[in-house]
């Protein structure tokens, strides 16, 4: 198995963020496909130390609309019945439960901006209990209209107000999360550019949630960099 990283990418913009530095930390080089300019089949999922499958505008529904999602939810199947390490975020989260045999729907309200988890007992005990200090969460940005079923056997890790599961984990090697932990303010704009639609549609507007990023984006890139790297220390073989 090669030390390098798979990252499964739908939208350029929505990359690795602060995974990314953690990994870069530790000197594990990052592979990104982007889905459109490579044929998703191609590489072998169980090749890589670590795969993540990242976010996207579209559903994990959409088969008949994206022909790349079969053979997506077949590398996921595959890597995860391995026992090899695998975090999805966003659409990847969604993708990793539909993969576990789990519902993906239509979620009744849009959640879209900074918010803060509410973590479960099995959340706070786990890597995600650095996005709290002292028992304060730090918020994190949401950007989602789709959520999903708990996969059986997965353990939830966190909930907001609106979306029951948004971080679960799977048997100690799968981490799904439906938030965005890993957005980084410097690339924030990007998301601004492309989505101002949906930032009206959900009854916001770019300025405040620029505002809002650059309030909260800080705090929240130092917390996930803790989270990221606890939870690799946890699925990385010893040396």
């Amino acid at each position: 198995m090669k030390r390098e990283v798979l990252a499964i990418r739908h939208v350029h913009f929505e990359d690795l963020g602060s995974l990314e530095l953690v990994l870069g930390d530790r000197g594990q080089l990052v592979r990104y496909l982007d889905v459109g300019r490579a044929r998703i089949e191609a590489p072998d999922p169980l090749d890589t130390s670590l795969m993540v499958v990242l976010g996207g505008p579209i559903g994990a529904y959409d088969d008949a609309l994206f022909p790349h999602l079969n053979p997506l939810l077949a590398m996921l199947e595959k890597r995860i019945e391995a026992g090899l390490p695998t975090i999805g975020i966003c659409l990847g989260a969604q993708l990793i439960a539909r993969a576990l045999g789990a519902r993906v729907y239509p979620a009744a309200q849009k959640e879209l901006g900074w918010k803060p988890l509410t973590l479960t007992d099995a959340g706070r005990a786990s890597a995600l209990r650095h996005l709290e200090v002292d028992g304060k969460s730090t918020p994190v940005l949401h950007w989602h209209g789709d959520t999903f079923d708990l996969p059986a056997g997965a353990t939830l890790l966190a909930s907001t107000d609106v979306c029951a599961n948004q971080a679960f984990s799977w048997g100690g090697h799968v981490l799904g999360l439906q938030c965005h932990p890993e957005v980084l303010v410097d690339r924030f704009e990007s998301w601004l550019v492309a989505y101002p639609g949906e930032v009206a549609e959900s009854g916001g507007d770019v300025v405040t949630l620029r505002a809002e990023t650059a309030r909260h984006g800080p705090a929240l890139e130092r917390a996930a960099r803790k989270m990221f790297g606890e939870w690799l220390d946890g699925v990385e073989p010893s040396k």
